[in-house]
């Protein structure tokens, strides 16, 4: 698995990098601690969901908001982050074979982020930060629950930094030839996005602390502005992220080839420059923004990040289609894809992410983001049901596929309990899939998003809902079950590999021993030359252009029924 090179580094015996071991450490540290948020997460979402489920109800009003503040923060910036962090670390000097270029530094932001985690989690369950994941003003929590967050922020940007610097430094030691990897330029999208992301929490979290000492007064619209330029732009580094990714496993799991690197380059850059106006639409029932603003952020603007995230939806998977066809399976439109590594939890959860993330996450998404028919999905259950598929679905699954692979890279084990891996992506997928859609049909019905009590019980006023809302919530409540025992399968997997798992070996890869991804092992060879690569590449990736097809027709259908959901309301026509 590991030969000797340099004081310092390492080389992989499976991909032949040289691994800086500062980095590989700071790689194990930062994915450790992403999994333990995933867990405190995944935990504080069984209670959430069996009290949404009103037949259930579990959790008073009081640990209820208590709890979706802590699963928020948790799920939506630690869990993320930090794995965000660690992917930083692995497209930096570990693809581009270099040395880390501060270490101490880099060890000094991983405690200050780790110590902003605990005091944020400490505020929330002592009761003094019930203010939920937005923390809007005038709700007030405790001074220190604003300075772990800073902390934790302040930590993110300098790992940035270092990113960025061992870039420079990869580039003046030459430790790689050519333009930096797609992964690497996907990357570095990531912590563009992050850099602005986090400066403008600086512009948020900053004034809000010394407001919450009680030194300077908050206008509240102002606060909301600058919020969502952290709150939704943080989930934007989460789609770059995730789709460097997308090009990394569908690489290493079947061979997957770049259709146009220049296009897919090209994309990067469009998110770098419009993603984070999308911000906007958390906005666009807010009186205090006019209507030219709201419209030229969450269309005009807005959709050149969607024209991005289209082109990568294309190039991904027909990057894998190709590679497959390069191994042989040619026949018809989708054979390819019947005799995909099926069982292979980083290919399956891959394929999972694709899909919950472009067809429920991407196509909600950008229909509530239209100004007219936000007016009527706006803190209905449409909005965590949208969230859940694109950062659940999309961003926490892949992240979870791309574990199968970094773990035995990295850490050097076998994957533990791998029966139960090769599963685990199809129940954590099925189960967010179907709870994303329940919220959606029932944010449709009218169920406002946020509510302890489903009933109104104790409100001055009788709220009558259609009788199949209490339907939807059994479906609700056993699809996000299902999704909650997945996302813990995956922590005890984790848990179990990292600390108790059996060393991956030579020996073991080449016995294809249990618990290493199809991936690591021999992959069967591509066809480079002959009338089969010629067939290939006549045909192209037409299997992918008919899933292209259906998902246009799926988003034009959603995007009009809500049009006409809409002039029901305002009883046109």
């Amino acid at each position: 698995m590991t030969t000797s090179s340099a004081p310092g580094f390492r080389i992989c015996g499976i991909t032949g990098l040289k691994v800086n071991r500062s980095s590989e450490l700071l790689i194990r540290a930062n994915a450790v601690i992403a999994v333990v948020c995933l867990l405190i997460g995944a935990v504080a979402a069984i209670g959430l969901v069996l009290t949404r489920w009103q037949a259930v109800h579990l959790l008073p009003a009081d640990w209820f908001y208590r709890i979706l503040t802590l699963h928020g923060l948790n799920m939506l910036i630690f869990f993320i982050i930090f794995f965000e962090m660690a992917v930083l670390y692995f497209a930096g000097p570990i693809l581009l074979n270099s040395r880390q270029p501060a270490p101490k530094l880099a060890w000094f932001s991983f405690v200050l982020m780790v110590v902003g985690m605990i005091l944020v989690n400490t505020m929330v369950l002592s009761g003094k930060a019930d203010v939920l994941f937005t923390s809007y003003v005038p709700l007030r929590a405790d001074p220190l629950y604003y300075l772990g967050i800073i902390l934790f922020a302040v930590g993110a940007l300098i790992v940035c930094g270092l990113f960025f610097a061992s870039l420079v430094v990869a580039k003046r030691e030459k430790t790689y030839k050519g333009s930096v990897p797609l992964v690497t330029f996907g990357a570095i999208t990531a912590a563009i996005i992050a850099v602005i992301t986090l400066l403008h929490g600086a512009a948020t979290y900053i004034p809000t602390f010394l407001w919450s000492l009680g030194l300077i007064e908050l206008d509240a619209q102002l606060y909301r502005l600058l919020f969502w330029a952290l709150g939704h732009s943080s989930q934007q580094i989460n789609v770059a992220a995730m789709v460097s990714l997308w090009y990394f496993l569908g690489a290493v799991t079947v061979g997957g080839v770049v259709l146009n690197e220049k296009v897919s380059r090209l994309a990067f850059v469009l998110y770098i420059l419009f993603i984070s106006m999308a911000s906007a639409h958390h906005l666009l029932v807010d009186p205090g923004f006019g209507s030219a603003w709201k419209v030229w952020n969450t269309s005009y603007a807005m959709y050149l990040a969607v024209l991005a995230s289209m082109i990568h939806g294309f190039t991904v998977p027909g990057g894998i289609e190709v590679g497959l066809r390069l191994r042989g399976y040619t026949k018809g439109f989708f054979e390819w894809l019947r005799k995909a590594p099926w069982g292979d939890p980083g290919f399956a959860g891959l394929i999972l992410s694709i899909i919950i993330f472009g067809f429920l996450g991407g196509i909600t998404g950008v229909t509530i983001g239209t100004e007219q028919i936000n007016i009527i999905a706006h803190n209905t259950m449409r909005l965590p049901g949208h969230f859940h598929a694109t950062v659940a679905g999309g961003t926490a699954l892949c992240f979870m596929a791309a574990s199968y692979y970094v773990i035995p890279l990295i850490f050097r084990k076998r994957i533990s309990f791998w029966g139960l891996a090769k599963f685990q992506p199809y129940m954590f997928g099925i189960g967010i899939s179907v709870m994303s859609m329940s919220k959606i049909y029932m944010g449709i019905l009218g169920m406002p998003r946020r509510l302890a009590d489903a009933t109104f019980a104790n409100a001055p006023f009788t709220v009558e809902f259609h009788p199949t809302m209490w339907a939807i919530q059994v479906v609700f409540g056993i699809g996000g079950l299902l999704a909650a025992i997945g996302a813990l399968s995956f922590c005890i997997i984790a848990v179990a590999t990292v600390f108790f798992g059996s060393p991956l070996t030579e020996e073991s890869i080449k016995n294809g021993s249990k618990g290493i991804p199809q991936g690591l092992l021999k992959l069967p060879a591509q066809v480079h030359e002959g009338q089969h690569v010629k067939a290939v590449h006549q045909t192209g990736a037409k299997g992918t252009v008919v899933l292209v097809g259906i998902f246009f027709f799926c988003f034009v259908m959603y995007y009009f029924l809500n049009w006409k959901i809409l002039s029901f309301l305002w009883k046109v026509g």
